[in-house]
């Protein structure tokens, strides 16, 4: 097994998923794209692919971005839906880190003739839960 390996089988999300406190008081928005994310079907075990893309508003921590990197190659050998796969990867953060916005959307290639984007806003799911 080459090194990179290792370390994608081998990543603990709580002990590998590294956070750094966030050094500003303002408001700010940090955007990532994760065009590499892959996992398999949890139904054929073809793989599914897609773009990740999180911005967040940090409060008083941000995601470091070799740990954030690893944590969505972890699941390149997982079977998990789409819809379950984008939902772990927002409640991952939120647990984490705590923003004070996030918004997780996994934008997944077409496969079979059908395209499938998944978006979760906090603030739309946070306005969900207070109705």
């Amino acid at each position: 097994m080459k090194y990179g390996e290792a370390i994608i089988k081998g990543f603990d999300i709580d002990k590998d998923l590294e956070i750094w406190p966030n050094e500003h008081k303002k408001d700010y928005v940090i955007r990532l794209t994760l065009p590499e994310f892959c996992c398999l079907c949890p139904r054929s075990g073809y793989p599914d692919f897609a773009t990740i893309y999180i911005e967040y508003i940090p409060a008083d921590f941000v995601v470091e971005l070799k740990a954030i990197k690893l944590y969505i190659n972890s699941f390149m050998n997982r079977h998990i839906s789409h819809e379950n796969s984008a939902n772990e990867i927002y409640d991952t953060l939120v647990s984490k880190i705590n923003p004070k916005w996030l918004k997780v959307v996994a934008d997944f290639n077409p496969r079979g003739n059908v395209h499938t984007v998944i978006e979760i806003d906090s603030k739309i799911v946070n306005k969900q839960t207070t109705c």
